[in-house]
């Protein structure tokens, strides 16, 4: 039995085959409506904010 996954987008059940060239995704809209998101950065990774070059107290041990 193949293994079923829910498309990130629309949330729809699709089976995790090679068949299904869009995997995880259910369909190529999907796929590209990801693919806008993250263009548009409504996704991110967070982290810290980079260390100011200019900034002599970044020096300084905490």
């Amino acid at each position: 039995m193949p293994t079923v996954v829910d498309c990130p987008t629309c949330g729809k059940k699709v089976e995790w085959t090679e068949k299904n060239k869009f995997r995880p995704f259910c369909s190529e809209r999907c796929k590209q409506i990801d693919l806008g998101a993250w263009a548009e950065e409504k996704y991110a990774i967070p982290g810290a904010a980079p260390a100011d070059p200019l900034d002599p107290l970044d020096d300084e041990p905490k």
